[in-house]
């Protein structure tokens, strides 16, 4: 609750500065001279509570909707002495690493895969795949499992959330003002109450392209926490595990395409498909544990 409110605080005084900033740049007269009408202010409001909302729902919503979407089985009582087991390493990795006992759950799919979930670190959701029990060795489902405890650990949910709802206020906010600029441009500035279907059109086709820009931001981010989940496994499960587990993964994943937003682990990819990443490619991670002091 404290990295959420703390992130909040620290985007209302960016919110407030950046208000400051287009004042002091004479932004609201110039869009007053043509005759939009913004308040810029109320708009950053707006803008703010559009994109922020959204966020904040959908991660509070994230374990039922994990669990609902990916067909997870949460393990209440172990069944058998896989379950066991892989209860028994989250618990002692939860300790370790100073956060409540996560939801442990599995579920079915023939990939080697895993995530973490929730919103508050003390009660998080941790699952892995059974193509992950099945192909992998004891250690490296253990580096695995370290590797998303850690996510829990960092809070590294929380903060994508909030980071994406920053940008969607942004967009929103950007898009908002181009939109009614280009729109009294194609009007002639002629006055008129409202705005035309120009403003809708143009409003919408920068939103796609903002939104593009910010999902460049959020790859880059994701891809950045990654190596420190890296980390936070290897300290965990221990290093040679960690590097195992990623060894193991990118031998069998070289072809194979993860289900978005719940994979742990990424495939390889180069260009501008790198910008759009949501890990790094496998040979970096690995170079990066390696090369690790």
């Amino acid at each position: 609750m404290m990295r959420i409110l703390l992130f909040l605080a620290t985007n209302v005084a960016v919110m407030i500065v950046i208000s400051i900033l287009f004042n002091l740049l004479g932004l609201g007269n110039y869009l007053n001279a043509q005759g939009t009408g913004i308040d810029l202010g109320a708009l950053l409001m707006m803008s703010a509570v559009i994109g922020i909302t959204g966020s904040v729902i959908s991660l509070a919503m994230s374990k039922t909707m994990a669990k609902a979407s990916m067909g997870v089985q949460v393990i209440a009582q172990p069944q058998n002495q896989t379950e066991k087991w892989l209860v028994d390493v989250v618990n002692k990795q939860a300790q370790k690493a100073g956060i409540g006992m996560p939801e442990v759950g599995i579920f079915q799919a023939p990939v080697a895969n895993a995530f973490a979930t929730g919103m508050n670190r003390n009660s998080a959701l941790v699952a892995v795949s059974t193509g992950l029990l099945q192909s992998m060795t004891p250690d490296e489902v253990e580096a695995v499992v370290g590797h998303e405890i850690t996510h829990v650990a960092n809070g590294d949910m929380v903060t994508m959330a909030l980071m994406q709802g920053v940008l969607n206020t942004f967009v929103y906010f950007f898009a908002t003002i181009i939109g009614h600029v280009v729109d009294r441009a194609l009007s002639g500035n002629n006055e008129r109450s409202g705005v035309g279907m120009g403003y809708y059109i143009v409003q919408m086709i920068a939103q796609i392209a903002l939104g593009f820009l910010a999902s460049m931001l959020v790859c880059w981010f994701s891809r950045y926490r990654e190596f420190h989940a890296d980390a936070g496994g290897a300290n965990l499960a221990g290093r040679e595990k960690m590097i195992s587990a990623l060894r193991a993964l990118q031998r069998g994943h070289e072809a194979e395409e993860l289900p978005g937003q719940f994979a742990a682990f990424g495939i390889n990819g180069g260009g501008i498909q790198k910008l759009f990443m949501t890990h790094p490619p496998l040979e970096e991670r690995i170079a990066a544990l390696q090369n690790a002091k």
